[in-house]
């Protein structure tokens, strides 16, 4: 069912571009005519360039598990304070952009620092090809800016760590062997209603070979909160053999984009002055609160395309 609604998005995007080219052809004959239908028709050419790079960005979309849900994981790096909040200002602009995207997010760990920002978050987006899109994000993400935590307001520079992996179905088998797990319960803390913040059903899943941990407190019973931690764990181990695979492989991940994880990808810098960079593909964006607020539609686009090529 679910490739068949694909296949019928694509068949009804396939109609509304015959239509809007047909359209911008009737606008070009009456202009022809002596007609005043530039701006009528410089809008039809915006739109229909709007939705054929909404296509040409699905044809780019071809990896195995591109059109899965992902699951995101944000971790501040060293620095205290100034990472923490860097790293809630990156999960603000990934739950903009997915809600911009039209996709839905469910927060399952949130982890709130003391001062300000957070310790960690996890949290599932729920669309097609949202791990395809956000596969662009793996790895460390530094900001330079005047740190609102400095009274002497000197410049500062942080990090954050991104990870991103496919929500694994029943569809994969992903053996785990129950002795190969840590399972500890815990009270959670910081987002949630009274029933959550008082009582042990937060979940913390340690999966003892690889040192893989993954944790979920969003549930109200301890039960819920380890069902999802399990998928988020099958999910997380999958992803682990698969960058294994593909470290012996020498593909993508280890070519000339440079993307494993913990390597720096994109720069946020505030001050002196004020630009985006994406240090694999090059691109550079000047509109930083708009990146910040969740367009990183040229930076997913850029890199999907740099991925295009080095195949």
């Amino acid at each position: 069912m679910r490739q068949r609604r694909r296949l019928e998005e694509s068949l009804a995007m396939d109609a509304d571009l015959a239509r809007r080219t047909e359209d911008i052809q009737a606008y070009f004959d009456l202009a022809r005519e002596g007609e005043g239908v530039v701006e009528d028709l410089r809008k039809e050419i915006d739109a229909l360039r709007e939705v054929a790079d909404k296509l040409e960005t699905q044809t780019l979309l071809s990896g195995e598990h591109d059109m899965r849900n992902a699951i995101v994981t944000i971790h501040p790096g060293a620095g205290g304070t100034e990472s923490q909040d860097w790293a809630e200002m990156l999960l603000r602009l990934y739950l903009r952009w997915a809600e911009r995207q039209g996709f839905s997010t469910d927060i399952n760990e949130y982890q709130p620092a003391e001062e300000a920002g957070i310790k960690s978050a996890t949290f599932t987006v729920t669309g097609d090809y949202a791990y395809g899109l956000l596969l662009s994000e793996i790895g460390v993400h530094r900001l330079v800016r005047i740190s609102p935590f400095d009274q002497a307001k000197r410049r500062h520079t942080s990090f954050a760590s991104v990870f991103v992996s496919p929500e694994i179905d029943d569809s994969i088998q992903v053996d785990i062997k129950p002795e190969d797990l840590r399972i500890d319960t815990y009270r959670s803390g910081g987002k949630g209603g009274q029933h959550v913040n008082t009582t042990d059903s937060a979940v913390r899943i340690t999966h003892i070979p690889t040192n893989i941990v993954v944790a979920c407190q969003n549930e109200r019973s301890q039960h819920k909160n380890r069902e999802r931690a399990m998928k988020m764990l099958r999910s997380k181990l999958y992803e682990f053999e698969m960058e294994k695979k593909r470290a012996i492989s020498k593909k993508l991940e280890d070519s000339k984009l440079d993307i494993d994880f913990g390597s720096q990808i994109r720069s946020y810098v505030l001050h002196p002055y004020r630009l985006i960079k994406d240090h694999r593909t090059k691109l550079e964006v000047g509109d930083v609160d708009r990146v910040l607020d969740g367009d990183l539609k040229p930076f997913i686009r850029a890199y999907l395309v740099a991925r295009r090529d080095q195949n």
